[in-house]
């Protein structure tokens, strides 16, 4: 698992602004703190899947204390340390019971797309999964 920095900031008058120096561009803001950094672990997740998805290379985590002492972060509020998954997680078999009807379309359409029926399996729940945490965090 690996641990990156997200920096909180606020301004008078707004949310708490999240941001990651290691992702630019990553950002998210919640009304509290708390809110602010359970949205930073939903939207850190979101954004290391799609880097991981167009073939991107995760950078290394910078160290706290070059965070701090860049100037860029001096007005920093807090700052968080927001774990993420491994990027390789393992792999476990499961046992599940579908209708036979389904199966043979999941089978039917993963064949189409040149996919195992685990491999569709696993692609068509990693995309509700993800759709639902876009809808929560807009």
């Amino acid at each position: 698992m690996a641990n990156y920095i997200a920096i909180v900031h606020k301004e008078a008058n707004t949310d708490f602004g999240v941001s990651f120096p290691d992702f630019i561009g990553c950002v998210t803001a919640g009304q509290s703190i708390d809110e602010a950094k359970d949205f930073a672990q939903e939207v850190l997740t979101l954004h290391i899947h799609g880097m991981l998805e167009d073939g991107d290379k995760l950078p290394t985590p910078s160290k706290l204390e070059n965070i701090m002492a860049n100037e860029d972060y001096a007005e920093a509020v807090a700052y968080l340390v927001v774990s993420v998954p491994d990027v390789k997680p393992r792999t476990v078999r499961v046992n599940i019971t579908v209708p036979e009807i389904t199966l043979q379309q999941i089978d039917a359409t993963a064949k189409k797309r040149g996919m195992s029926r685990s491999s569709f399996l696993v692609h068509a729940a990693q995309n509700a999964i993800q759709s639902k945490h876009l809808q929560v965090s807009i």
